[in-house]
């Protein structure tokens, strides 16, 4: 199992001894995470080698690996993801999907494989710089994923939120995304300042009248990526379109239109049509249409999933896909 460390610190001295500025913490952690991954030290090697204590050298080498200075790469290839990812894209006209081997997880949610694999994808996208604009949906996994990014330099790209974000739940805010992808590129990256729905279809036409909201509109439509993720109609998720709805009940309600799946605010049915619902004229977000002729990749998975999954493939929106291997199974077997 090869294992590369990077690090990109700037050298800052202490202040005064016994007190270091935020430049010598950072270099710290960086030291402390090379001393460790790459030269094999213990932890209580490590806060030796710092003259620090052992509880600081701990939390040297979890800020680094939290501010993605440490990337672990395990050099294999599962010929059974391989296949299922031949499978699907053979079935749905993708270009483009991976499948993450599967690993323990500490909810329903598979994160920790889908960010492995998500963050990856991502850093590789943004190092080939084949799109100037990219826009970026919304939810755990792709919040999971930005985390699990390691800094990679894409100054010539632009990222621009696809849709609202200030909503009751923070669990995945779209701005949180946005402002890491900012820091973990240092390219430039857009907000769009509203909720995911406006109180009224006037209320919206009011708020996209506005000059900083029209401008992100206009980057959001020179977008050649999108970043997307998938909501199931679980109205146990707790996800942020569902926080966002009116009321507890609106769930029922959608699935009873016919909503399986949940793309940008928007609706689509198990048949993979877009859903007309009261929340189409209110949603700060682009129409799921014009998504068409874009490179469209989710990233989505879980067994609460399954359903949404299909149904967004079902719609010939998506040109790929990043899954976790458990999720692909049963979509394959379904077939």
């Amino acid at each position: 199992m090869p294992i590369s460390t990077g690090t990109g610190v700037t050298r800052t001295g202490a202040t005064r001894t016994g007190a270091v500025n935020a430049g010598s913490e950072a270099e710290m952690a960086a030291r402390a995470a090379w001393l460790h991954f790459v030269g094999g030290l213990t932890q209580s090697e490590v806060a030796k080698r710092l003259n620090v204590p052992n509880t600081r050298a701990h939390r040297y080498i979890a800020r680094a690996q939290s501010e993605g200075l440490v990337r672990v790469f395990v050099d294999i290839e599962s010929a059974d993801c391989v296949a299922l990812e031949t499978q699907l894209m053979a079935a749905y006209g993708l270009s483009v999907c991976r499948v993450a081997m599967e690993a323990p997880e500490s909810g329903p949610l598979p994160l920790r494989a889908l960010s492995a694999i998500g963050g990856d994808y991502l850093m590789q996208t943004v190092a080939a710089g084949a799109h100037e604009v990219i826009g970026v949906g919304h939810g755990r996994t792709i919040a999971a994923s930005v985390d699990a990014m390691g800094r990679t330099p894409g100054e010539n790209i632009r990222f621009v939120s696809m849709l609202g974000g200030l909503t009751r739940s923070y669990a995945a805010n779209p701005y949180d995304v946005i402002h890491n992808l900012a820091r973990k590129t240092k390219a430039e990256a857009y907000l769009m300042p509203a909720p995911l729905f406006a109180n009224s279809a006037e209320d919206k036409q009011v708020m996209m009248g506005q000059s900083g909201l029209a401008a992100t509109m206009d980057l959001i439509a020179k977008a050649s990526l999108v970043v997307v993720g998938i909501g199931d109609m679980d109205s146990s998720g707790g996800g942020a379109s569902a926080d966002a709805l009116d009321g507890p009940d609106a769930i029922a309600e959608l699935s009873r239109l016919g909503a399986a799946a949940e793309i940008l605010g928007q609706f689509l049915t198990a048949e993979g049509t877009i859903l007309a619902t009261p929340y189409d004229r209110r949603v700060m977000a682009p129409a799921l249409e014009s998504l068409r002729g874009r490179e469209v990749v989710a990233i989505a998975g879980g067994e609460s999933k399954v359903d949404a999954i299909r149904a967004a493939l079902r719609s010939e929106m998506l040109t790929g896909l990043i899954i976790d291997e458990a999720t692909a199974r049963r979509l394959v077997e379904a077939l």
